[in-house]
Parts: C-alpha cells; structure tokens; sequence
C-alpha cells in the first residue's frame, strides 16, 4: 500500500518554512482563497509548491519527516 500523501497540514508548513503553527494557518488560508477553494476543501502539496515556488519533492520529503 502506497503511504504517500498529497494533502499539506499546518504543522507541515509551519516546520518547512519556519513560521509558528497560526501563521503557517494563515499562510494555508490565503492559498485556498487564491485557488478559489472552500474552507473545507483540502490544499494538495503541489498547489503549495506551485504558490511558494518551492520543489515539491523537497516538500514530500520533509513532510515524511
């Protein structure tokens, strides 16, 4: 069985970008409105990788951490 995820959770932003647990929510939030995403949707790791600019294998690779 594959265990890879392709959603993005606060914790995850708030340990790869270094910003405390509110501020990785806010930075979550300000993506989903740019996507046009309700607040029960999910933001998928290449959505993030897309809006930082950052590689998402590096991204999977943290988040496996």
């Amino acid at each position: 069985m594959n265990n890879t995820r392709i959603c993005i959770y606060p914790k995850d932003v708030s340990i790869i970008l270094g910003k405390s647990l509110s501020q990785a929510r806010r930075i979550l939030s300000l993506i989903k409105e740019v996507y046009g995403k309700a607040d029960h949707q999910y933001l998928s790791i290449q959505e993030f990788a897309d809006y930082t600019g950052l590689d998402p294998d590096e991204i999977k690779k943290m988040c496996r951490s």
